[in-house]
C-alpha cells in the first residue's frame, strides 16, 4: 500500500496556537517584571535564549518542566503552573493526529513487541530528541506551517513512550556513521542528540549499531526500512521515501527485509564498537 502525504490540516492547531501564544505573553511580562533578558532567564532556567524567545512568541509548546520552574523563579505565584493541564490536555489532542499516510504504521507501532530499524539519512524518529525533530521539520521543503510543526514534533515524543512502557519492546538500530557525524540543527543539537543515543543503547532492550562509511560491501544500498512485529501478529515492514509510504504485509517481501537487515547487522559494528564510537565522537573518551 502506497500513500502520497497529503497537505494536512489538524483541527486542534489553532487552538493550541492560541494557548501557546496566551502562555507565552505571560512569560514575558513576568520576564520583564523580573528585570531579565530572555537570555538571562535561559540561562537560569537551562535553557537557550532562542527557546525562550520562541516560548515567548507562543511558537513552541511549553513543557511541564520549564513553567513549574519559571513560575518559581518569576514568582508568579502559581500563574504558569495553572496552565500545566490546559497545555497537557492540547499535547494529548496533537499527539493522535499523525498524518494520514502515517496512521496505519502509527497504530501498529503502539502494540509492537520488536522494532528493527535501518537509517541511512538519519537517526530514527524514536530516538530522536525534541530539538533535533523540530530541527529536521523546520528545515522541510516546501516550509509546514507552525501549527503542524508543533503537531508532528508532538506526535514524534508521544510515540518514543513504547520504548520504557511494560513490557519493553526489542529495538535494535543500525545508524549510518555519517548521520552521526552531521550536526542537524547545529553543535548543541547534535552533542544532545549524541548523548540520547548512548544513553539509549545502554538499555537492556536496545540494541544500536554504526554502520561505518568505509565498508566496500553494504546490503542496505536500497534504502532505509523498519520491520515491526506487533503483538500477537506477524512481522511487517514499513519503508518512506520522497513524500510516500508503503508497509509491507507479503510474507514474501517481509522475508526479504528480515534476511537483508540480518546481513546489514553482520556489516555494521558491534553494538560495543558503536557505543565506542558515539562516545569517541562526544568526546567522553
Amino acid at each position: 500500500m502506497t500513500v502520497t502525504e497529503p497537505q494536512e490540516t489538524y483541527d486542534d492547531g489553532e487552538q493550541s496556537s492560541d494557548l501557546n501564544r496566551a502562555i507565552g505573553k505571560q512569560v514575558k511580562v513576568l520576564r520583564e517584571r523580573a528585570g531579565l533578558t530572555q537570555k538571562e532567564l535561559g540561562d537560569r532556567l537551562g535553557y537557550g535564549e532562542d527557546l525562550i524567545s520562541s516560548l515567548e512568541r507562543g511558537r513552541r509548546t511549553p513543557q511541564r518542566e520549564f513553567l513549574e520552574a519559571a513560575d518559581e523563579l518569576l514568582d508568579a505565584g502559581g500563574l504558569l503552573k495553572a496552565t500545566i493541564e490546559d497545555v497537557e490536555k492540547a499535547k494529548a489532542k496533537a499527539r493522535v493526529r499523525h498524518p494520514a499516510w502515517f496512521r496505519d504504521y502509527a497504530r501498529l507501532e503502539r502494540d509492537t513487541v520488536e522494532i528493527n530499524f535501518y537509517n541511512n539519512h538519519d537517526v530514527p524518529g524514536l530516538l530522536q530528541t525534541q530539538r533535533r525533530t523540530r530541527a529536521l521539520y523546520e528545515m522541510r521543503k516546501p516550509l509546514l506551517s507552525e501549527d503542524i510543526i508543533e503537531q508532528r514534533v508532538a506526535s514524534r515524543m508521544d510515540r518514543q513512550e513504547i520504548l520504557t512502557g511494560w513490557p519493553l519492546p526489542m529495538v535494535t538500530a543500525v545508524i549510518e556513521e555519517v548521520v552521526l557525524r552531521r550536526p542537524i540543527g547545529g553543535p548543541d543539537v547534535h552533542k544532545e542528540q549524541l548523548e540520547r543515543l548512548i544513553k539509549l543503547a545502554r538499555l537492556r532492550n536496545v540494541e544500536l549499531q554504526v554502520m561505518p562509511t568505509d565498508r566496500v560491501e553494504h546490503a542496505g544500498m536500497g534504502g532505509a526500512f523498519v520491520l515491526l512485529t506487533p503483538k500477537g501478529k506477524a512481522q511487517v515492514g514499513y519503508t518512506e521515501a520522497q513524500n510516500s509510504s508503503r508497509l509491507i504485509t507479503d510474507a514474501e517481501e517481509v522475508r526479504i527485509l528480515a534476511a537483508r537487515y540480518g546481513s546489514i547487522r553482520a556489516q555494521a559494528l558491534t553494538p560495543r564498537e558503536s557505543l565506542d564510537l558515539m562516545e569517541d565522537l562526544l568526546g567522553e573518551r
